[in-house]
């Protein structure tokens, strides 16, 4: 094993954000309100900077042949964007290397601790006697970005060979040939959904800028009165289509919960039917990234022309849904821009503003708010399996 005080410690665009804790290699070990930020992480609402991790790759016809009969894992059969890891042992047995590895159809990428990634680049170089391969530590242009399930960056997820580079950890099922060390029916971890996602390097500072641009977007003015509109309504119906839908979905959830019930129906012609129902004591919160969704915009029509309130939380202000709203809450993408809002979607920003929003709503809702999530927390202790 490597000496890790010997391994330099990165310099993480992240350092700048409030709160930085540095865990001693450059990365944070977390921003100040470690429970809170764990807390998001397991709701698949964070992501962790792993940039201080190595990054090797193995390319060449004979790639997976040739780590197969180097290492510990049967990697003949490794299919392009499948993830797996693998071991390499001493001549005694004792573990000298670990890695999580991943292909993508063309190059296999070994992702280790950095001070792994030099010794078994290294020792993988000299072993590579006529095999068609080769070995490179792209440590310095590739970095990792971690999370919990499946969270939408708003920069490019590497994907060199047409397979986006992610290594989503097996540990949540029993591999093929493998046996289970539980005496249950399922697997322990079947719910364990950690992944490491490649990024550029070059990219970590707008990835880093992305999410503190949310807060400074937002007016004082604009999120009172969109608290304000959301706390005294009727009704209170929550309209979205595509990738902004889940939010929606959560958003209305979310709400309810805290004793502001609300409403979101999935399809979207019978989102334009609920709305055209509203009157002017009512409210309706358009979630749309691009605010150009013409679905949504349809909804948000409606809803103006049955003279409700029209709330949109938003990337752009300027845009088709920003006009049409009474408020606009508007949530900057990472980078600037229509076009990289539609290829780089990221609901990451949305999220963080939609849960702050419903904080506010319950503080608001005081008594009435903690009534309504006391008789949340007894419907869902006697609907827990004993």
């Amino acid at each position: 094993m490597a000496d890790a005080d010997q391994v330099p410690a990165v310099v993480s665009p992240f350092s700048g954000r409030e709160g930085f804790v540095d865990d001693g290699t450059g990365v944070a070990a977390h921003y100040g309100t470690p429970v809170a930020e764990q807390r998001a992480l397991a709701g698949g609402t964070a992501i962790v900077d792993l940039s201080s991790r190595g990054v090797l790759t193995v390319s060449g016809p004979d790639r997976l042949t040739w780590l197969h009969s180097l290492t510990s894992q049967s990697l003949t059969g490794l299919a392009p964007g499948d993830s797996t890891e693998t071991l390499l042992l001493d001549a005694n047995g004792r573990l000298e290397h670990a890695a999580r590895v991943v292909d993508d159809g063309e190059t296999t990428w070994l992702l280790v601790d950095l001070p792994e990634a030099e010794p078994l680049r290294a020792w993988l170089d000299r072993m590579r006697f006529m095999l068609r391969v080769e070995v490179a530590d792209r440590t310095a242009d590739v970095a990792t970005i971690g999370s919990l399930g499946d969270v939408a960056l708003p920069v490019p997820v590497l994907a060199p060979a047409g397979v986006p580079v992610v290594w989503v950890d097996p540990w949540s099922e029993v591999a093929v040939g493998g046996h289970s060390y539980a005496d249950a029916e399922a697997h322990p971890g079947r719910e364990w959904t950690a992944r490491e996602t490649l990024v550029a390097r070059s990219d970590l500072d707008a990835l880093a800028a992305a999410l503190p641009r949310v807060a400074s977007v937002l007016g004082e003015a604009e999120v009172e009165d969109a608290v304000a509109r959301v706390v005294a309504a009727r009704r209170l119906v929550v309209v979205a289509s595509g990738l902004s839908s889940p939010l929606a979905l959560d958003l209305s959830m979310r709400l309810t919960a805290v004793g502001r019930p609300a409403e979101f129906v999935a399809d979207p012609v019978g989102q334009q039917i609920a709305v055209s129902r509203l009157s002017p004591e009512d409210v309706v919160v358009v979630i749309s990234g691009s605010g150009a969704n013409e679905l949504s915009l349809r909804g948000a029509r409606s809803a103006r022309a049955a003279g409700a309130a029209v709330v949109a939380v938003t990337s752009f202000a300027t845009s088709p849904l920003g006009a049409l709203a009474d408020v606009a809450l508007v949530v900057a993408p990472a980078k600037a821009g229509f076009r990289h809002e539609v290829e780089r979607t990221s609901r990451i920003p949305h999220v963080i503003v939609l849960e702050s929003l419903v904080e506010i709503v319950a503080d608001r809702l005081g008594a009435t708010a903690a009534d309504a999530r006391a008789g949340v927390l007894t419907i869902l202790s006697e609907n827990l399996s004993d």
